[in-house]
Formats: structure tokens, C-alpha cells, sequence
């Protein structure tokens, strides 16, 4: 592969090269890199190097590599020579790895993109696991990736230390075999497990669903489906259900777009408001767009006008400019264990992008985070609609 560098790329030395890597979308402002020292750790111990390899390097070669949840292409990047599947929930590190391995001149057919609701390879030879943030997530892949290991499977897992627990552990020992963590290295730590063939662990208890409460609105007692990793997955979260006590009601007819819409409780509630309105849920995670899909079609039945899109927010890609009536939206403010406001800023920017003159985003948000003030900046107008001591429902208009 050659080395070729770009404004917002980062240099990744590993055991198989120096690689200029970058997350999605790109930007030359970013402070982030694509990739930490658990990556580093992992692909070091692959390798042979550093005491947790105890200087054997593992066998790659014409084996059957699966990475799972690797967070910007830098494990899958460094190892495409090896030809393995990449495993993940989302669409944004899916785009940074394609760009990756392109950028780093890999052969565009040498990895194998895979969301996790994709069925996966039916043998598994190597297990490289970078540890998610959501344990049920974790739980739900272990559960859909045992089938296909065998005895002599390798399975390693690679993160930081603050993101590795006791719970992280006895997942993968229920669900695949023995397991075992190594020695912290620069605040990263990797996890051995040995598969065992004998062990049953049963069904992946996802995906689950709940009733939501009686006093929100059109949702009130509807039915919630939630897949793994899917955000507030065990009960409705405060500020969606502020939201919802203050939910605007579509024209007939109206484009409404579910923005980042997690398990679509907002655009279900929008759609049963409105039931002549056109719905699009729209959400870089693919177990979160399942999850908004099923929730839909649970409670508006099979036929009522909606799309589901994993996709980077209101991108050009994802929606045609000019093209909504109103956006919902309650932004995250994290992005892994980053605490960042890029993300609203995005979402903000593509819903001013995509709504027609006159169109409307509402926005409900923690009050400290100021959003009216990037919203005012944005659409030259921001109304606060209604506020409680944490959270504010804010409405921008398209001018």
C-alpha cells in the first residue's frame, strides 16, 4: 500500500506499515484521530510484538478474518492484505473505512463491508473484536458471530481500559468460551477468549420491546421495538419524552424526517399525529434503523408511506436539498467516549440544507449545551418552544 497524506489525516505505524488515516466525514479541523492505542495494542500483539504475543505472531495468512466493530477502518486498513470482513453498526465508520483502504491504495475488493444486521460469514477463523460502547451490542454480535467459530477459532478483543469491565468479560466467556484480559498497555488492554464448541449459550435475547407511558401524546402505550445497541434500549430517555409532550403536528401530506432517529418513538409519534404524513428515519446506526422500522410497522402497519436510511445525517447523499417540510431531532453530544457538539452541528447544518423555505426543525436538547445560539447562527432564527430546568424544545425555521 502507499502512503499518501491528506489535511485531516493522521500517520498509523503498525507492523505492516505507516497508514494516513481519517474519520467521517473528513475534516482538516479535526482534533480526533481514527485511531487509539487499543488498535495499536491488538495489531502489535498480531504481530508477535510486546509481551502479550510472547513473541508468536498469529497465523493471518489465507484465514478467515472477521473484524468486528473496528471504529474508523484503522484495524481493517492494516490488515486488508489479508482479505478479512468487516463487521459494524455504523454507517459513518463503514464510509471512513472504505475511504481508508482507498486512501492507503488497498484492492477495493480486498474487504468485505458488513453491517451488523447483515447475515455473517459462515466461518471464522480469526475473531478481532474492537469492544463497543454498548454491551448489549457486544452480546447480540458474540451471539450471531458463535455459530460460525470453531476450536481452533483466534479471538482477541481490543480496548481501553475504561472500556473493558467485568460484565465485557463474562460476556465473552458465556457466550464463546474461556476468557482471559492481559496487561494494560498505555491504558489499553486486550481480551483472550478460547472457544469452546461445547458451550450452548442459547438465543441472543435481542431484539426487546416495552410500552411506552400513557401521558405522551400520540405514541402513549405503543409498543417500542429496540435492537442491541440501540439508544435508551430498557425505557424511553428524558428528553425524547420531553419532546414529546410538545410535538408539532405535520401538514397533510409533509415530508417529516426522524433525524437520527434511534427507535423511531418522535417519527412514530409524528406519523401517528399526522397519518397523511410521509415519513423518513434516518440514523447512522443500523441496529437503531431496524429498530425505527419495526417500531413503525408495529404501530402504522405495513403500508403507511415510510423510508429508513442509514446514512450521514441530511448529507446531499441521504436526502435531495430543499426537498422537507420538518425535520425532529434530538441530537447525541458523544461520539464514543468523546464528548463533541460536531455531530448536532452536522445534523443542524444538512437539516438547513435539506428543509424547503418555510420548513421547521425542531430540536430538543440539554439546556447547557446552547443550542440556540448554533441555531440562531445557522437559520438567522431559533424560538424556544418550551423548557423545563434540563431541557429546552428549540424550532428553527428555513428562510
Amino acid at each position: 500500500m502507499n502512503r499518501l497524506s491528506t489535511p485531516a489525516a493522521t500517520s498509523f505505524a503498525t507492523p505492516w506499515g505507516t497508514y494516513d488515516l481519517t474519520r467521517f466525514p473528513e475534516d482538516p479541523r479535526e482534533q480526533l484521530r481514527a485511531w487509539d492505542a487499543a488498535d495499536e495494542y491488538l495489531l502489535r500483539h498480531l504481530a508477535g510484538e510486546g509481551d502479550s504475543a510472547q513473541g508468536a505472531a498469529t497465523d493471518l495468512a489465507g484465514r478467515a478474518v472477521v473484524v468486528l466493530g473496528d471504529r474508523w477502518g484503522a484495524l481493517t486498513t492494516a490488515l486488508a492484505a489479508h482479505r478479512p470482513t468487516g463487521i459494524g453498526d455504523s454507517h459513518l465508520a463503514q464510509r471512513a473505512t472504505a475511504a481508508n483502504l482507498a486512501r492507503c491504495g488497498a484492492d477495493p475488493d480486498a474487504v468485505r463491508l458488513l453491517s451488523t444486521r447483515d447475515t455473517p460469514p459462515d466461518r471464522i477463523d480469526v475473531l478481532l473484536v474492537r469492544v463497543p460502547k454498548s454491551l448489549a451490542l457486544l452480546e447480540d454480535q458474540l451471539h450471531r458471530l458463535a455459530p460460525a467459530m470453531h476450536p481452533g477459532t483466534v479471538v482477541v478483543g481490543t480496548g481501553m481500559v475504561t472500556e473493558i469491565h467485568t460484565s465485557t468479560l463474562q460476556l465473552f466467556e458465556r457466550i464463546l468460551g474461556p476468557t482471559r484480559t492481559s496487561l494494560a498497555v498505555r491504558k489499553a488492554r486486550l481480551i483472550f477468549c478460547t472457544p469452546d464448541p461445547a458451550l450452548d449459550p442459547g438465543p441472543s435475547p435481542w431484539p426487546r420491546s416495552y410500552a411506552l407511558p400513557a401521558d405522551i401524546g400520540p405514541a402513549s402505550g405503543r409498543t417500542v421495538t429496540n435492537h442491541a445497541g440501540t439508544f435508551c434500549a430498557e425505557h424511553l430517555d428524558i428528553g425524547t419524552r420531553f419532546l414529546l409532550g410538545h410535538l408539532p403536528t405535520a401538514a397533510p401530506g409533509a415530508t417529516v424526517v426522524d433525524l437520527g432517529c434511534g427507535n423511531g418513538v418522535v417519527g412514530t409519534a409524528a406519523a401517528l399525529a399526522a397519518p397523511g404524513a410521509r415519513l423518513l428515519f434516518i440514523d447512522e446506526s443500523h441496529q437503531a434503523v431496524a429498530s425505527a422500522e419495526a417500531t413503525f410497522r408495529a404501530n402504522l402497519g405495513p403500508d403507511a408511506p415510510a423510508e429508513f436510511r442509514a446514512a450521514d445525517a441530511l448529507s446531499t447523499e441521504a436526502v435531495e436539498p430543499g426537498s422537507v417540510d420538518l425535520v425532529l431531532n434530538n441530537p447525541p453530544f458523544h461520539s464514543h467516549q468523546a464528548t463533541t457538539d460536531a455531530t448536532a452541528w452536522r445534523m443542524f447544518t444538512g437539516a438547513r440544507r435539506a428543509l424547503r423555505p418555510g420548513g421547521e426543525l425542531w430540536v430538543v436538547g440539554n439546556r447547557h449545551l446552547g443550542y440556540h445560539v448554533k441555531l440562531r447562527r445557522l437559520f438567522g432564527n431559533c424560538e424556544l418552544v418550551a423548557g423545563n430546568p434540563k431541557f429546552v424544545v428549540l424550532r428553527a425555521v428555513r428562510r
